[in-house]
């Protein structure tokens, strides 16, 4: 629940009131009493005896929302005819379309677009496949794949459900890389089948962004959908998060002046994202690495280890510590939580060694109230956009694809991933750094092009499979 107005409670009241009178004054005051804020109010429609108004305010949660409504609804007067929840209007009908590229509008066109032009454009790619990234939308098409099993911080919520999330993520494919995205939301949870889907819908993309996908069945379905095609697979999730947090790491520990080669880094999570994470600051030189899980550090004595645990467990931890995650954390230069909210208290970070950064990217809730990090840590990250120095993957998987799609790649290597974080990181100058500012925001200008090109020199024209640290 949000604990000050957001816009993500926003609503707009259509009301009447009095022409005359004090009822129009009171409308702000009804609010601000309630707790809301007014963004706007705007008369709708004027006579000599009532005046029709919107007004528009941001509320903390539904429960708060209809109490503003009944604060406004008690001034006297005030006749209540429709209340808009602002975030379901802006999904109605859904957030996403498809457009024609190329006017139809006599049958000379028709006749190129379709049938009988068309012919030709199909046999000249039944000869030659790869014709088909250059002409027709696979070279520019991004398939969103999801099984609705880990959306966002809502869990195993199913297909349907998923299906606004998805449609956001095409919408910021092409709001920030000019990429045609689409949602494909499957009403399966086995892995065969999922894998079996996608590779029949591949001809039809260019690339394929799986998404909100559940560990472990999300590794394998990864690492299958890898071998079997020739476009690339990235699960955002994993290496958008990843990308995100060695660039922001890499400022933070510029801001501090210490090197990833000789810090301590507490994590905790051994998910998707925290796998993706590790693997990601090991490549670019962490020597010195804690993994914590909800049973504590993962160590090799550990008798519970599944094939990525084990994993950390061989890469991580060269001490062999067993405790927990507030026993990792004393000492530590810098924790990464990609976990579960409120598992750390202000005194566990106070604990860290001096000058700590701690990124606490649970969402919404992340693992320590932020004020008390900021108040012991020399930079403090998370993934909400009402704190400086918001975690957020939008800031790498446009520029990724991007990069992906113009090199006409055909995998995803570690490479490329190291690239789009050093691009990213570099997008804040010098003059920019500090401690509340590590990372650009989503809407700087800058951001998908310079990911983009890092991604395209590293692709190097084409690029095939997958290589881990």
């Amino acid at each position: 629940m949000a604990t000050v107005p957001s816009v993500s409670y926003s609503i707009t009241v259509r009301l009447e009131v009095p022409a005359g009178g004090q009822a129009v004054s009171q409308l702000t005051h009804a609010v601000e009493s309630a707790g809301g804020v007014v963004t706007a109010l705007d008369v709708t429609n004027a006579g000599h005896e009532k005046l029709r108004i919107d007004v528009t305010c941001a509320a903390r949660d539904t429960d708060h929302a209809q109490a503003i409504v009944d604060q406004l609804e008690a001034i006297d007067g005030v006749v209540i005819h429709k209340v808009s929840d602002r975030t379901f209007l802006m999904h109605l009908g859904g957030k996403i379309e498809m457009k024609s590229k190329v006017p139809l509008r006599n049958r000379d066109e028709l006749s190129m677009a379709y049938t009988p032009g068309v012919a030709r454009v199909s046999m000249a790619i039944a000869r030659n496949k790869e014709d088909a990234r250059r002409l027709t939308i696979k070279r520019n098409t991004v398939a969103v794949v999801t099984d609705g099993s880990a959306v966002l911080g809502l869990g195993n919520i199913g297909p349907e459900a998923a299906l606004p999330v998805m449609e956001g993520k095409a919408a910021l494919f092409k709001r920030f890389a000019g990429i045609d995205a689409w949602p494909i939301c499957l009403d399966t949870q086995d892995v065969d089948e999922i894998v079996r889907t996608v590779q029949v819908i591949a001809p039809g993309f260019g690339g394929i962004n799986l998404e909100d996908i559940g560990a472990p069945r999300c590794f394998e379905i990864e690492r299958r959908l890898r071998e079997l095609l020739d476009i690339p697979v990235f699960h955002d999730d994993q290496h958008g998060t990843a990308i995100c947090v060695l660039a922001a790491l890499t400022n933070a520990l510029r801001v501090v002046n210490k090197n990833i080669d000789a810090v301590k880094i507490t994590m905790a999570g051994a998910g998707a994202a925290g796998n993706a994470v590790l693997r990601l600051l090991l490549a670019a030189g962490a020597r010195n690495v804690v993994v914590c899980d909800y049973l504590g550090a993962v160590h090799k004595g550990r008798d519970d280890l599944d094939d990525s645990l084990q994993w950390i467990a061989d890469h991580t931890n060269a001490e062999g510590y067993a405790g927990d995650l507030r026993g990792a954390i004393k000492g530590a230069d810098v924790f990464v939580g990609v976990s579960a909210p409120g598992i750390l208290t202000g005194d566990d970070i106070a604990a860290m060694a001096s000058d700590a950064v701690v990124f606490a990217l649970a969402n919404p809730e992340p693992e320590v109230s932020v004020d008390e990090a900021r108040r012991h840590a020399a930079v403090v990250a998370t993934g909400r956009s009402d704190y400086p120095n918001q975690i957020n993957n939008v800031l790498a998987f446009p520029g990724v694809f991007r990069g992906l799609l113009d090199a006409q790649a055909d995998g995803v290597t570690q490479e490329m991933l190291l690239a789009a974080a050093g691009a990213l990181a570099a997008v804040v100058t010098p003059e920019e750094l500090g401690p509340n500012y590590i990372v650009p925001s989503v809407f700087h200008p800058d951001v998908a092009g310079a990911v983009a090109a890092a991604v395209r020199e590293s692709a190097g024209g084409r690029a095939r499979g997958f290589t881990e640290a």
